[in-house]
């Protein structure tokens, strides 16, 4: 039991690290990256992208750990759902992160390439960065779209197995749907960032309810019984 509440609370705290890494690189890069000069931008700005790359790189690592701390617990209750969220958001949404970061890295680049150069060249420069942009973009896209698809998996096995209460299972089920919509909108060039509020707040609230009231035990123990009584049956 005692166990059992400790992954809950580590669990809990993984998330609040990665939505406050998450929300820190998105404040510190996102005028830059979205300012009509974003190359000069991204060049007087460099170590503000690195520190925010920096911070991507923490949210993606204290996420990736939560399906891996999960998964001992999970696996009682749906082994192929439980791998599968290890699979989507412990590997591919990393990987996801991961080219992002090096997506910004090579801007910075380029960024500086381009104030170095002057003005002649500024159009092959522009040529590139808006290659880099777009690249950014569907990676972005694609790592929301993973993360959507790992994350129905997890709150499909809350929902079922009672972990955590239930409506705050149907909150992520509701949140995760409305995430996943604003991926597949956005590879039709529809944005609706919006969208992600209802799961940030729920993400929040799940993780203080984990760290302080744990899983609920009424639902573990079942597990355990079951496997007891079955080992006493052999």
């Amino acid at each position: 039991m005692k166990s059992q509440k400790k992954i809950a609370r580590i669990v809990g705290v993984l998330y609040i690290i990665g939505t406050i890494a998450g929300i820190l690189s998105l404040v510190l890069t996102g005028s830059i990256l979205g300012s009509a000069d974003y190359l000069s931008a991204v060049s007087a700005n460099k170590n503000k992208v690195i520190i925010g790359a920096l911070f991507v790189l923490t949210m993606a690592f204290a996420l990736a750990m939560v399906p891996v701390v999960l998964y001992p617990i999970l696996k009682k209750y749906n082994q192929p759902l439980a791998l599968g969220y290890v699979v989507f958001r412990g590997a591919l949404e990393t990987f996801a992160s991961l080219a992002l970061v090096i997506s910004w890295l090579i801007l910075i680049v380029l960024s500086q390439e381009y104030v170095n150069v002057g003005v002649p060249d500024a159009s092959y420069f522009h040529t590139l960065g808006t290659l880099m942009l777009g690249a950014i973009d569907w990676i972005d896209l694609i790592s929301t779209i993973t993360f959507s698809l790992g994350a129905l998996m997890l709150y499909y096995i809350f929902y079922k197995s009672k972990l955590v209460p239930r409506w705050i299972s149907v909150w992520g089920l509701v949140g995760i749907a409305l995430v996943l919509a604003v991926g597949l909108l956005g590879m039709f060039g529809i944005s609706l960032q919006i969208l992600w509020g209802p799961l940030a707040l729920q993400e929040m609230v799940m993780a203080v309810w984990l760290i302080v009231k744990g899983f609920n035990q009424s639902a573990i123990a079942p597990v355990s019984t079951k496997k007891i009584n079955k080992l006493s049956n052999l």
